[in-house]
Formats: structure tokens, C-alpha cells, sequence
């Protein structure tokens, strides 16, 4: 893993007018891979994407030979020892808001370094954790995204077209606090709260409402987390033994409700019972009598899913 400190000096030391060829050797100089994307936007220009992220020097240079206009970026996590809070701001989702309620509850101090976006909104660096992976993320309705493992950022002095016009990602404000690595599961829960399960007499009862609840979450999943909540929650009813054909009745109405196709549900739903059970057959499987622990329901991930930064980084 690259030094968690070796993206942020590289990026604090630069200047408007440095053009991005030189920072992407500058970063892959310090340790810290990158790769090109398009000229103006963000996708890719290599087979692999961030796979393809390199330090090697050479391939850096051949790189930005052959596309002098890419935009660089840097795969986020262990490989680059960042992490990033993506702060969004489309429409009427507003991310800096939910940003400001983490930092009052001190879920996202200790940042290096915050970036503006060509979008009006804000990328908040900081150190990946050695102890545990940190993987990527969405909270599409409280407009915030995490970079972390199987993620990538672009950075400075990149710049992306929207029309007819340009805006670039700009380095505003360097840390001069204390810095500290962020616990992501945790900021994850505040922003997108797990349904609880209640806790209830009869098991009957307790299974009853706690596939309800499993449902009305999905139904309100966001434009981006739809078919992986969906996918989560059906694997979390075939691991507790919820027949198939009733979890797809009841999934189905809720991911309807998200928006999500009839033919899209049967296939991610299908397609999580075959993960969570091998043996299972959709339209076949057996009633068994029982419920399980309600805390059994929500035990995995769903994901496989300094000072204050106020809005306008003054």
C-alpha cells in the first residue's frame, strides 16, 4: 500500500498551472498509481480501468504520449492509501448537508484534504486503514459516495466537460489539524440506516414483521443502490430459510415500488438465491417450518454489494 501521506503532498504542492501529464508522474514518482481517463470525462481509457493502475514510469509517460488531454486518476483504497468522501450535489440531493450531520456526530474528521468538483461538489481525503478493508460504497439519497477498495477517483488538475463548458477538480483546503483515518462502516450506517428488526413474543409474528421491514427497505432504495439492496435483501431471506417463491412475491412488489422491471427483479433475486443457496430451485423450494433469530436478518453487509468543511470551503 502506498503511504497514505503521498497522494495528499503531491496534490498540496500543486499549482493551477501545472498540467496533468506532470502530476500523474508526480504521483506515480511518490508511490501512488494512476491511470488516464477520457479527455473531459471519467471513464477510463485503459481495458481494466484501475486495474490497469501502475507506478511504472514508463507506461505513465506512454500513457499521456499517446492522450496529452486525459484526465488522471487514482484508484482509491489500499493501492493508493486514500480513501475519499464523495460529496454529490445533482437535482434536489444536496450531499453537503448529509456531510455536515456526520461531522456533528464526528464521523468525518480528521480529513487531509478537500477538493472542489466540477459538479459544485466536494472530495474529503483521507488515510486508508491497514487493519480492515474499506470497500466502496453509495448512499444515493443522501448524495454522498465512498471511494474506498474496487473505487477511483479523478483528481487535479483534471477537468470535465458538462456542455459546452469546463470545470476542473480543484485542490481548497489542506488540513492543518490532526488527521485520522475514517471508520466507513459506521458513516455508512448513519447516512443509510439498516432497518432493526423488532423484537416480538411469537416467531411467527417476528418473521412476519421482519420481512416487512426487509421489503419496505428495499422499496425505498435510491437510482444506484436498487438491485444491490434487492440482491442483499433476497440473499438475506435464503440464508433464513424464506422460501423462494415467497421472498420473490414479496421482493418483487417492494423493487417494483424502487423502480425496478419485473424481468430485472426475477433475475437478481434468482440470481442471489443461487449465491446464498446452491441447491435451492426458485419455484421449488420447501416451506420449513420455524423462524429464525430476528437479528439473524440483518447480520451481513449490504454492500457487494481538523475543522468543520462548510458548504463552499470558505
Amino acid at each position: 500500500m502506498a503511504s497514505p501521506d503521498a497522494a495528499v503532498s503531491v496534490l498540496a504542492r500543486m499549482t493551477e498551472q501545472r498540467p496533468v501529464w506532470a502530476v500523474a508522474r508526480d504521483l506515480a514518482a511518490a508511490g501512488v498509481p494512476v491511470f488516464p481517463c477520457l479527455p473531459g470525462g471519467k471513464r477510463p481509457l485503459t481495458p481494466r480501468g484501475f486495474h490497469d493502475a501502475t507506478t511504472n514510469p514508463r507506461q505513465v509517460q506512454a500513457w499521456w504520449r499517446t492522450h496529452p488531454e486525459a484526465n488522471l486518476a487514482v484508484p482509491t483504497g489500499a493501492a493508493s492509501g486514500i480513501v475519499v468522501v464523495d460529496v454529490d450535489v445533482h437535482g434536489p440531493v444536496d450531499g453537503y448537508l448529509a456531510f455536515e450531520r456526520a461531522h456533528r456526530a464526528g464521523l468525518v474528521t480528521g480529513w487531509q484534504l478537500l477538493n472542489t468538483t466540477p459538479s459544485g461538489g466536494m472530495h474529503a481525503y483521507y488515510p486508508a486503514t491497514t487493519e480492515q478493508g474499506q470497500r466502496s460504497w453509495q448512499a444515493a439519497r443522501a448524495g454522498i459516495d465512498f471511494r474506498g477498495d474496487g473505487g477511483y477517483i479523478i483528481v487535479p488538475p483534471s477537468t470535465v466537460s458538462t456542455g459546452e463548458q469546463a470545470a476542473g477538480y480543484r485542490v481548497r483546503r489542506i488540513s492543518t489539524g490532526p488527521v485520522s483515518g475514517l471508520d466507513s462502516d459506521r458513516l455508512r450506517d448513519f447516512l443509510d440506516p439498516r432497518p432493526t428488526p423488532p423484537r416480538t413474543s411469537g416467531q411467527g409474528v417476528e418473521r412476519s414483521a421482519d420481512v416487512s421491514r426487509l421489503a419496505a427497505w428495499v422499496a425505498a432504495r435510491g437510482e444506484g443502490e436498487r438491485n444491490r439492496g434487492l440482491f442483499w435483501a433476497a440473499c438475506r431471506l435464503a440464508e433464513n430459510g424464506v422460501p423462494a417463491p415467497e421472498a420473490l412475491d414479496v421482493l418483487s412488489a417492494a423493487a417494483s415500488q424502487a423502480g425496478l422491471g419485473e424481468r430485472e427483479i426475477n433475475v437478481t433475486v434468482r440470481s442471489a438465491y443461487r449465491t446464498a443457496q446452491p441447491e435451492s430451485r426458485l419455484l421449488s423450494s420447501p416451506v420449513r417450518d420455524g423462524a429464525p433469530e430476528a437479528a439473524a436478518w440483518f447480520g451481513r453487509d449490504a454492500s457487494e454489494a481538523s475543522s468543520a468543511p462548510v458548504r463552499g470551503l470558505s
